[in-house]
């Protein structure tokens, strides 16, 4: 339970639950059971099963299946004439009747191919008058569990003493949500998991952008804030009955989470401690304010702030970075003492080499990044730029102009120099930011957001730029689309995957770094040598070192070959083959093609020409930066076309790659998709473009009485 959010470590405790299915996740749209759903749930359950847990489960769908059933017997039984006469409502207890057996027949059959026993108990309202039923109902469902079988209730709605079942809610249960609360309590079971068409109790109805998702409910707080749309689609009481099913529960000692039906694993999800869905829990008023609301707080005044610093004139912004810069050269010893402490913890902590060396701020690191500040400080100011001009009719003029994104969120590994570059480069475009950094750089990142954030006058406010320093607030960033802009993950593939997986918010960044260096048979050997050298061991750990050299098999026996890979070897670079190289070179076998190594080794692999080593790259690489050494134009032209990588160089280290060596000042990242920004991005991509119209009364009424003349104006 390493990973389980803090709210939710009560979950390593869990032995029984109660999971209650309704009919909007048992049934489809049409009415007829979901197959594949409720299969998928089945497996769910006997994971569970196999890992000891007691699992009871509380079924809706009977009503909705017999509807289904008893439609299409009517339809066939009727005449033409029969049809055209007003249609009467089903009798809902027939309804029940007819469909409980084709649900529990379902259910038998999808646990039988999974090797697990099930059996079927109805109950009604009045059942639970008598304490012997009670009594006796919790004896067989104890002995049922001793055997390892899953018990599954429903409410016998045919022969219920309701008037109908959807329409009479009195009795001690309603419906099977509050069935299901009922059992909860009566069984003594540790959790409740009602399942629901939806993610969770939301703040409004979910399809409505503003309304966003309750993780911890606490009624105190969120009673009256909460508005609930329509009931079930199908069902009988919608979300409006599951909170007070879980209220219920929940004040009697069984939490209870309200979750997706629908996501996959989200049983197993729940009793693994992630945050996902609403918890009712009786202790919830005493815990910590929920993190959504802190989140969502974080994001808007990082929004007002980048409004604030919109307003400000472009020297005023120029000052900003001028003495951010000053205060970091100012605290240089109190950053250096943090970072080393992170460092230390890190190499005690089994890190990688490689990240190690990502975390260390390296003495001259802090005033080469103030430099870089001044340097985009005195930049030309990229916001409100005039990119075009068009006189769309007489006195009517239309600017294309620069503005700012709005609020950025960037989510790094190890890296706290990047948290700089990038506060600088959101400062200079007008931004709001958001930061994560990696707990391995937890006191080197607090320490320079403080450093910088001081800097920042109270006109705009400390909120402009926000650390978030939980991992569990990322979660409920990643679903603020109406507030957050963009979001820039830096690190690994594996980071990069789960925040494109995790959001609405367009997603602006490389996965992998897997750059190539092709040294053609034209190639000057030397030089080949001094781009090869440095693109792997400036600095390993970069994404725009090199990971893969691909050398003309023409040069497989030149004596300068031989001189190249004694060199990295003397260096102490592990070199790994392709298939090819594996053979002839007798080196160990790479394991993929596909391979960033972000440390001192690299992969050897020969090609038949250009247009081999071009296919590779395609084939293997990530279309980051990717490099040819040749002495032969047309070769390099050919290469320079053909790769389809963010940066492709002639005869130039992929080192080059990097926005403050392109001029930019600074980067937020190298991305390698093609749409708003490609390549390390600097200022220039954190701005989008707004339409400002300067008219002098004019109207369209039908485009009659206006002449379009749409001419290119000069700039002003």
């Amino acid at each position: 339970m390493a990973t389980a959010d803090p709210t939710r470590t009560f979950m390593k405790d869990v032995k029984r639950v109660i999971i209650k299915l309704g009919t909007a996740v048992v049934t489809r749209h049409d009415g007829r059971l979901a197959l594949g759903r409720l299969g998928a749930l089945c497996e769910q359950v006997k994971e569970l099963n196999a890992l000891g847990y007691e699992v009871i489960i509380v079924t809706s769908g009977a009503v909705g299946v017999g509807k289904q059933r008893l439609k299409y017997r009517k339809l066939v039984n009727s005449s033409f004439a029969d049809l055209q006469k007003p249609q009467m409502e089903l009798d809902g207890k027939a309804c029940a009747a007819v469909g409980q057996s084709g649900l529990m027949a379902l259910y038998d059959m999808l646990f039988t191919q999974l090797d697990v026993s099930s059996s079927q108990l109805l109950v009604t309202d009045s059942d639970f008058e008598n304490p012997n039923f009670r009594e006796r109902l919790r004896e067989t469902v104890e002995s049922l569990l001793d055997l390892k079988v899953v018990p599954i209730f429903n409410e016998n709605d045919a022969i219920s003493t309701r008037k109908a079942p959807y329409e009479d809610s009195s009795g001690i249960f309603w419906d099977n949500d509050s069935l299901a609360g009922l059992l909860a309590i009566e069984l003594k079971a540790d959790l409740l998991v009602l399942l629901s068409d939806v993610d969770g109790l939301y703040s409004g109805p979910p399809s409505e952008p503003q309304s966003k998702i309750i993780h911890t409910y606490i009624k105190e707080k969120h009673h009256n804030e909460i508005t609930f749309g329509d009931k079930s689609r199908v069902g009988r009481g919608g979300m409006t009955a599951k909170v007070k099913a879980a209220f219920v529960a929940s004040n009697s000692g069984t939490p209870v989470v309200i979750t997706s039906g629908f996501a996959s694993q989200s049983i197993v999800r729940v009793l693994q401690g992630e945050k996902i869905g609403t918890l009712f829990h009786k202790d919830a008023s005493l815990w910590e304010p929920s993190k959504d609301v802190s989140a969502r707080e974080m994001a808007l005044g990082a929004r007002e702030s980048s409004r604030r610093l919109q307003n400000l004139s472009s020297d005023e912004r120029k000052k900003i970075l001028l003495d951010v810069a000053d205060a970091l050269e100012e605290n240089v010893d109190l950053i250096r003492t943090e970072n080393e402490i992170d460092v230390s913890a890190a190499q005690e902590a089994g890190y990688e080499p490689s990240l190690v060396a990502r975390l260390t701020l390296k003495p001259g690191k802090i005033a080469s990044l103030a430099k870089s500040i001044r340097t985009l400080a005195y930049m030309e100011d990229p916001i409100n730029q005039i990119i075009k001009r068009t006189e769309v009719a007489e006195d009517l003029v239309l600017e294309k102009t620069s503005c700012p994104l709005g609020v950025l969120l960037i989510v790094f590994e190890s890296r706290p120099d990047a948290l700089v570059q990038i506060a600088s480069l959101a400062i200079r475009s007008g931004n709001g930011l958001l930061l994560k950094g990696g707990k391995e750089a937890m006191r080197s990142n607090t320490i320079l957001h403080k450093v910088i954030t001081s800097a920042i006058p109270s006109n705009v406010g400390e909120k402009l730029i926000g650390l978030v320093t939980s991992r569990d607030e990322i979660a409920d960033l990643l679903k603020l689309d109406d507030v957050i802009d963009l979001v820039i993950p830096r690190g690994s593939n594996k980071l990069v995957s789960q925040i494109k997986s995790s959001t609405k918010i367009p997603v602006l960044g490389h996965a992998d770094g897997i750059c190539h260096v092709y040294i053609d048979k034209s190639a000057d050997m030397n030089m080949a040598k001094r781009i090869v050298l440095d693109a792997k061991i400036d600095y390993p750990a970069a994404c725009n070192a090199m990971e893969t050299l691909l050398v003309h098999k023409d040069l497989i026996n030149a004596p300068g070959l031989d001189d190249l890979l004694l060199a990295l070897k003397t260096e102490g670079v592990a070199i790994y083959g392709g298939p090819v190289a594996h053979e002839l070179l007798c080196i160990p076998k790479a394991d993929s093609l596909h391979h960033e190594y972000s440390s001192m080794a690299c992969t050897i692999e020969f090609v038949d020409d250009v247009q081999s080593a071009i296919d590779h790259i395609h084939r293997y690489g990530s279309a980051h930066t990717d490099c040819i050494v040749t002495t032969d134009d047309k070769v390099a032209e050919t290469f320079l076309r053909q790769v389809d990588s963010a940066a492709v160089f002639y005869n130039a280290s992929t080192r080059f790659s990097d926005g403050a060596r392109f001029g930019l000042g600074a980067e937020v990242g190298i991305s390698t998709g093609r749409i708003h920004a490609r390549g390390p991005v600097g200022v220039e991509g954190l701005l989008t473009t707004r339409w400002i119209m300067r008219g002098s009364g004019q109207v369209v009424n039908g485009d009659k009485d206006i002449a379009y003349t749409h001419k290119n104006l000069p700039l002003q």
